[in-house]
């Protein structure tokens, strides 16, 4: 005959405890190893000069704040800066602008067919960015680009889109427009459809037209989701990437040049780690910044 010999009731209570942090073992684990050490290694680095590689002879040494006063005083950063903020001054309103107005449109009773719409408007938003890059720069090809063919046959003066400094920051700004306005269209239609009809019903009994109705109702009802999507599209545009590295690759003469492709050519094309790790926590501080500043103009209104 066995006998069962049972834990303590202290013993079963410190296991039970211990179950919730046995099963986030796994994901903190991961977290750590994966985000946490790199954040806290890489802000080591920008204290650092040197690529790091032992093998080379140009092992990393301390440095102090000399990356981040070498930042101030760098001419090409300060360009990347203002590519990247010209870029955000237009792009983000009128992606925005337009996904809102689309939104609307595709909200409207007198529009049949909305899973449809929904579904050819989100279509870009899953195209990899690589690939649009590659479809835009055969469409904008100043000599046989199809946008060019399109402007001479209607009498327009083509466009050189990748030999002059502001039309290339304008072709940077279409690309991203066209990939991103249906993603943000979605998100406001979801908004739209959870605004009370009530609202409209008693506008309407107001006098108020489709204008006044839209200031009025459409606008206040959405602020919540409008404060989402213009943090989310600041920070994606401030760490803009993908579409001038591909399309453009930074030219002509550092014109469409981001802080994000300044932040690799020093990390991949300079092995200069330590000045690239000082560029990220640069730009990590002005995303801070501009998302703090975003949500508390925006949030105030929203009380």
């Amino acid at each position: 005959m066995t006998t069962t010999v049972r834990p303590s009731p202290a013993r079963a209570r410190r296991r039970r405890a211990a179950v919730p942090y046995v099963l986030l073992a796994p994901a903190l684990i991961t977290f750590g190893v994966f985000k946490a050490y790199p954040v806290v290694d890489s802000l080591l680095l920008s204290f650092t000069a040197g690529s790091g590689t032992t093998g080379s002879g140009t092992a990393a040494r301390s440095a102090g704040l000399a990356n981040y006063r070498r930042l101030l005083d760098d001419p090409l950063f300060w360009t990347a800066l203002r590519n990247t903020a010209e870029i955000l001054v237009v792009q983000v309103p009128l992606m925005l602008g337009l996904a809102l107005l689309m939104a609307v449109g595709i909200n409207s009773a007198l529009v049949r067919w909305r899973t449809v719409w929904r579904l050819g408007v989100f279509m870009p938003a899953v195209t990899g960015l690589v690939a649009t890059g590659v479809i835009f720069a055969f469409l904008l090809n100043s000599e046989h680009g199809a946008v060019n063919w399109l402007l001479d046959a209607v009498g327009l003066p083509t466009v050189d889109w990748f030999g002059e400094p502001f039309w290339a920051r304008m072709a940077v700004v279409l690309v991203l427009t066209w990939h991103y306005t249906g993603y943000n269209a979605v998100i406001y239609l979801a908004g739209l459809q959870g605004v009370p009809k009530e609202l409209y019903e008693a506008a309407m009994v107001d006098g108020a037209g489709p204008v006044r109705r839209f200031t009025a109702v459409t606008v206040p009802a959405l602020r919540p989701v409008l404060l989402f999507t213009v943090v989310l599209s600041t920070i994606g545009t401030l760490q803009l990437f993908d579409e001038p590295y591909v399309l453009t690759g930074g030219g002509p003469d550092n014109a469409t040049l981001t802080v994000s492709m300044y932040l690799y050519q020093n990390g991949f094309r300079y092995f200069d780690f330590g000045y690239a790790s000082a560029i990220a926590y640069a730009l990590t501080l002005l995303v801070s910044v501009l998302g703090a500043v975003q949500m508390r103009l925006m949030g105030e209104r929203e009380k």
